[in-house]
């Protein structure tokens, strides 16, 4: 499979880089069956649109905040899920990998366990464990040759009965340290709010110009810059209405700020250093990527590092809002939820298509419906039932978009 050019190339290509000729283009990528995001944010458009005519307080500031922290330690887990599925593998014990760090941090934190240390340093220590874990699991999968589906699903059982076993007969281990339980439930002033809408603003303006400036040191085609302006205002207004709505209640929660500083910087990584293009043509074809002298065992293993790290601190976010871990951290629908985020959201799962945004999305919708379906009293059956049809619906769209993209040479 092919590795699809960035936005700005393929509207170079075309000779037409006004912002109609983007439109054009845009449409000819969508009719060709790379949809990418567009399905998702129409579903939660109408996600949205139901829930609030259903139930009064869903579209509350009260309530945003709420979604927000269910939603972050998802989207963190999911973050590190899409990776994975860009290469075409699959991780199964992100679950249980984002328990072990719940339960590394608590148990690090506890002065009752005799290793008390800062709370700063007991996260660390969580996520270090989890790219410890992803070295192990990748190293089988990249230099044993053994399938992520047998290595991961082995994880998931081992890294279970681990969990079970640190936190022995305690049966639970609460969270006493300001700041670990500060990333679940801290919120900002108002006025710390839009402080941090300006800079979060700012800073994408700022790595926009930088990536035009590049591009035109380095002789390639930058497009038409008012379309970049366009994606630096719309991305200055979902941030300042979604401070708005914060305000309105308790303010930006420090939940939602780390999931937005990981998605910026896994963006980053996935488009704008070699090791994310390596990524991507692994992704697309290993053989390929091999004989073009990358080499596809670190890939393999740093992502899978990747994924064990984003698990273990979506874990530690876990922990924190619920004050605790017990013998059922990391269990549930952790896993499923994780990989549908991915799915949904965008990301392919034949390797070499989506972006890491997509993580934020899948977890949106997922939490959204989990959250709506709470406020008028549904069963966590329909939720189930609801998630399945909507992730089976995905992967449908996944399969036949590719069909046409490989009908289509793209």
């Amino acid at each position: 499979m092919s590795v699809a050019a960035p936005p700005e190339a393929q509207l170079a290509a075309t000779g037409d880089v006004t912002v109609l000729g983007a439109a054009r283009a845009y449409l000819e990528k969508v009719r060709a069956g790379d949809v990418g995001s567009l399905p998702v944010v129409f579903g939660m458009v109408i996600i949205t649109i139901v829930f609030t005519a259903k139930v009064s307080v869903f579209f509350t500031a009260v309530n945003f905040n709420n979604l927000i922290v269910q939603m972050a330690p998802i989207a963190l887990i999911a973050i590190g899920v899409v990776f994975v599925l860009l290469l075409g593998e699959i991780d199964l014990s992100i679950g249980f990998v984002s328990g072990l760090g719940g339960v590394a941090v608590a148990w690090f934190q506890d002065p009752g366990t005799g290793h008390h240390v800062p709370g700063g340093v007991a996260i660390a220590l969580a996520i270090g464990l989890g790219a410890l874990i992803g070295l192990f699991q990748g190293s089988f999968v990249a230099l044993v040759g053994v399938p992520s589906f047998v290595v991961t699903l082995a994880g998931l059982l081992a890294w279970q009965g681990v969990i079970i076993k640190w936190i022995g007969s305690q049966a639970t281990i609460g969270i006493q340290d300001k700041y670990v339980n500060d990333m679940a439930n801290y919120f900002f002033t108002r006025t710390a709010s839009w402080v941090i809408a300006a800079v979060i603003s700012l800073g994408f303006a700022l790595t926009t110009f930088a990536g035009l400036m590049a591009r035109r040191r380095a002789q390639l085609p930058i497009g038409n810059p008012a379309l970049s302006a366009i994606r630096v205002g719309f991305v200055t207004a979902v941030t300042f209405g979604v401070t708005a709505i914060s305000n309105h209640d308790r303010g930006l929660s420090l939940a939602g700020l780390i999931v937005v500083a990981m998605l910026a910087f896994w963006t980053f990584v996935a488009r704008r250093t070699t090791f994310g293009r390596h990524v991507y043509a692994v992704g697309g074809n290993a053989e390929a990527a091999r004989r073009a002298g990358i080499s596809v065992p670190f890939i393999r293993i740093a992502v899978f590092m990747i994924s064990g790290a984003m698990a273990a601190l979506g874990g530690v976010l876990f922990a924190a809002r619920l004050g605790g871990v017990d013998l059922s951290v990391g269990g549930g629908s952790t896993l499923l939820d994780a990989i549908a985020a991915a799915v949904i959201g965008g990301t392919s799962l034949f390797g070499g298509r989506g972006r890491v945004v997509a993580a934020l999305l899948g977890a949106l919708v997922i939490r959204t419906i989990a959250n709506g379906l709470g406020l008028i009293g549904s069963s966590s059956a329909t939720e189930f039932v609801i998630t399945g049809a909507i992730l089976l619906a995905a992967v449908t769209l996944d399969t036949i978009s590719r069909r046409r993209l490989e009908r289509s040479g793209r």
